[in-house]
């Protein structure tokens, strides 16, 4: 066992703080990675805060990593010391399961392990980026292209992978109108993504604040939810909308800016339930559905991609102390667009 400095949330709704947790040992088939940089994710702070149901405590949150290999297990083939890699939201799955075999390890029907909040196949909780070190397995692992500087590669392994799934898997790219809805953490990365992949963007969100930015990651039109207008305008106007809000919505009014056959994929996971009149759905055989950030060859391919497109994420690196901070802020919206700790102040 290696002990590590690490940042903790003690109790459920407790302010994290500095501590010391354990590593394992470097198993045949483990990487040891310094961490550089964990992104801050708002599921983070659902989950520190037990928002999304009953957690593990102590709790170090973190699921958006990049560093340095710095030892790897006498069977690893994939890494060696020096390498810069990532590890996302998940460390481990049955590996046996139809989605494991698909490559679809987050859909694990034999119980997926997440990189923190979760129980790992040896009995010990997980504990997840906002650390100096971690030890994974290989096949959980991934590469970061040396087009991507690590701290803006960070985020990339939940807020990129959770866009660019669904991206992908309802066919973004060239004739198709997209819209994102949230400009934050996910929301900045899906615009970049969808504009990349070559599909028509819109930005829906709650207000114009933040138009300039939108328009400049690479959204073609930006409209504020709050405007009634703006439902009344694009009635019909999109083959696929990305919600990236974790708060409930009117999801019938947004179902009517689906033209027929359109899907409505929530990557935004509220902690209240929803209501819906049915008839938004089956009127025009439109989609409600989820998605779930991508598998580990899904991310890989996600990474490359942003690196041939020349782009991370939009960044802004903070100290360890300003972690609770940084949790009030990203609460308020108040973060353009993910915060990122660097890990050498921990």
């Amino acid at each position: 066992m290696t002990t590590v400095a690490a940042y903790a949330a003690p109790a459920a709704k407790a302010p994290l703080e500095r501590t010391t947790i354990e590593r394992r040992e470097v198993g045949e088939f483990d990487v040891l990675i310094d961490i550089k940089f964990a992104g801050i994710c708002h599921s983070d702070i659902h989950q520190a805060q037990e928002g999304w149901g009953e957690a593990i405590f102590p709790m170090v949150p973190g699921h958006e990593i990049a560093g340095i290999v710095s030892e790897v297990g006498a069977g690893v083939t994939k890494y060696q010391v020096g390498d810069r890699v990532g590890v996302g939201c998940l460390v481990d799955s049955c590996r046996e399961c139809e989605s494991c075999k698909a490559g679809e390890e987050q859909y694990c029907t034999g119980g997926n392990v997440g990189t923190y909040n979760s129980i790992g196949k040896d009995g010990e909780p997980t504990y997840g980026g906002y650390s100096e070190k971690v030890v994974v397995d290989e096949n959980f692992v991934v590469r970061i292209p040396d087009a991507l500087s690590l701290d803006v590669a960070a985020p990339l392994l939940c807020a990129g992978i959770t866009t660019y799934s669904p991206l992908k898997h309802w066919n973004a790219g060239p004739g198709k109108k997209v819209a994102i809805l949230g400009m934050g953490g996910l929301g900045h990365m899906g615009v970049k993504i969808a504009h990349a992949l070559g599909a028509e963007v819109t930005v829906l969100s709650q207000s114009l604040r933040k138009k300039d930015d939108g328009l400049k990651l690479g959204a073609d039109h930006y409209y504020a939810t709050s405007d009634e207008q703006t439902f009344k305008d694009l009635q019909g106007s999109f083959d696929l909308i990305i919600s990236t809000v974790s708060a409930p919505l009117d999801f019938g009014a947004f179902l009517s800016l689906l033209k027929r056959d359109g899907a409505l994929v929530n990557v935004g996971a509220p902690e209240e339930p929803i209501a819906l009149n049915l008839f938004s759905v089956i009127a025009g055989r439109k989609t409600l559905a989820g998605s779930m950030i991508g598998g580990i060859a899904e991310t890989q391919e996600m990474l490359d991609f942003c690196a041939e497109h020349g782009f991370g994420a939009e960044i802004e690196v903070i100290s360890a102390d300003q972690i609770n901070e940084a949790y009030e802020r990203v609460v308020a919206s108040d973060v353009r667009y993910r915060f990122v700790i660097d890990t050498a102040t921990i």
